[in-house]
């Protein structure tokens, strides 16, 4: 017999709370995340990527 008490629903709360745990460190670590791209200057990029092929906006390519 085994001499640890393991249920299996403790061990179910154990994994419960530890799941629990990680996502609030991984939520917290994405707010500070979010925080320091805030505080820097706005990209100046354009927004999303140009499709493959697409020479309408670079004629000279065509």
């Amino acid at each position: 017999m085994s001499s640890k008490p393991n249920t299996p629903s403790s061990e179910a709360d154990r994994r419960k709370a530890r799941l629990a745990a990680e996502l609030r460190a991984n939520l917290m670590k994405r707010k500070a995340q979010a925080r320091s791209r805030r505080t820097g200057e706005a990209d100046s990029r354009p927004e999303g990527l140009a499709a493959a092929g697409d020479d309408k906006d670079n004629p000279e390519k065509a």
